[in-house]
This record gives C-alpha cells, sequence and structure tokens, in this order.
C-alpha cells in the first residue's frame, strides 16, 4: 500500500541500522517462504508498543503490528523480501531524528514525524487499509 522509510531513534536501535525500510500492506498478503514466525511485544516510540514477527531460527525482524494499525496491517521489513529492489521509499518519515551523514533523495517526500495519510497515500492504498482495518 506504501513504503516508508523510518529514521526514528527506536527503529535505528532495532535494526542497528540508520533507518529502517518498511512496505505497509495487508497481513493477509505476507507469505512466508519457511517456517512460522515468532511473535515478539516490545516498546515502541509512541508508547503502546509493537509486535514484531521474527524468522524463529535466526531471529530477524519479518514484519511487525504496531497497535495504532492493528493485527491485519503488516510493516514488512523491505530487506526480507526477495526482490527488496521493488519497494523504495514513498516518504520519509521522523526525519527529525535522522543521522546527519544520511542524504534523502529530494524527490522524495520527507517528513520531520509522520505526514498525513489522506493526502500522502494513493486512494487505491486508503481503501485498501481501511477494507483490512474493517472500517
Amino acid at each position: 500500500m506504501f513504503v516508508n522509510a523510518c529514521h526514528c531513534t527506536w527503529c535505528q536501535r532495532e535494526t542497528g541500522s540508520a533507518f529502517v525500510i518498511n512496505a505497509v500492506m495487508e497481513t493477509d498478503r505476507v507469505i512466508l517462504t519457511k517456517g512460522r514466525a515468532q511473535m515478539i511485544e516490545t516498546p515502541s516510540e509512541s508508547g503502546k508498543g509493537q509486535k514484531i514477527a521474527r524468522c524463529p531460527a535466526c531471529q530477524v525482524a519479518l514484519w511487525s503490528h504496531y497497535s495504532g494499525a492493528g493485527p491485519n496491517i503488516a510493516f514488512v521489513r523491505v530487506g526480507t523480501l526477495d526482490d527488496p529492489a521493488q519497494c523504495p521509499p514513498d516518504a520519509f518519515i521522523f526525519t527529525r531524528s535522522k543521522l546527519p551523514w544520511v542524504t534523502l533523495p529530494p524527490e522524495i517526500p520527507a517528513f520531520s514525524i509522520y505526514y498525513d495519510m489522506k493526502t500522502q497515500w494513493p486512494a487505491e492504498s486508503l481503501a485498501r487499509r481501511a477494507a483490512a482495518k474493517n472500517e
């Protein structure tokens, strides 16, 4: 539905990197090619927490469920996909805590914290999100 590159300090710590790239999609569209994900509850910057689906063998984070989005919306770690190049970011978020040596391309919208989904997401993606959340 939409791809975020998040630069918040929580994502930096969880990934051990400068940011995380999450493809937001319906949970029922996530296909594991092997095994079963292990769900782990962790804190988040919002204070509401998140559930991270991890590979039980290597503990790599595969996707998250944030409390505000609910269990039917998955934030899939793009780096775990078979072809991550197919999911470039649609927006950079939480750039207020972006590391100073990271340069953002000017053609992709960047937001100090978050954005208004109604103005940034395509209409089709908003409809898919509403359907997944049963709104």
